[in-house]
């Protein structure tokens, strides 16, 4: 409110500054301004009424936003949180089941090796139909059984059904999957 009022004091200062020069020309008029000076005058009380009543707008609109801003004010709530430090901090009690159930449906590759080799591109392209391939593991040596390409156990090719399978007769332990990691 208080700057209601500066602005229309300072609209009324401004106007009556303008009406004064406005009398001090009226005096030049007479001596010497083209008769189109009145008209120039009006213009200036026009200019003068337009720009308070800019600055009135303006002011009405900053009061506005403030009540708003106020009312809001008024509707905000302080959040309070639970203080989880504590619980944070404590040792978990293990219940001796897990719940992993949550990765239960996730797909991973499984692939068995009975053995490797290297080839020249030269002996590759002059494979056919009938050509043996010598691998790096002996007859009897069990199988490797790899999850996503890292080896989790061994084991013994059988057939069921007429298809290949795998009895697993090694499960490798965590330390060992750690040292074929290095």
């Amino acid at each position: 409110m208080a700057d209601d009022l500066d602005q229309d004091a300072l609209a009324a200062e401004w106007a009556a500054s303008l009406g004064a020069e406005d009398g001090e020309d009226a005096g030049e008029g007479a001596a010497g301004k083209s008769p189109a000076a009145p008209e120039e005058d009006s213009g200036d009380d026009a200019l003068a009424a337009e720009w308070a009543a800019a600055l009135a707008a303006d002011e009405q609109a900053g009061v506005k936003k403030e009540k708003e801003q106020s009312a809001l004010a008024a509707q905000a709530k302080v959040m309070e949180f639970k203080d989880l430090s504590d619980e944070a901090k404590a040792p978990r009690q293990d219940t001796g089941k897990r719940d992993l159930d949550f990765i239960l449906d996730i797909p991973l590759d499984v692939s068995a090796e009975l053995g490797r080799t290297r080839l020249l591109i030269n002996e590759l392209l002059q494979l056919g139909q009938g050509s043996v391939v010598e691998l790096n593991k002996l007859a009897g040596e069990p199988l490797e059984v790899y999850v996503n390409g890292k080896m989790v156990a061994r084991g013994e090719a059988v057939v069921i059904n007429e298809k290949f399978g795998i009895r697993l007769t090694d499960i490798i332990s965590p330390m060992e999957r750690v040292k074929q990691l290095g």
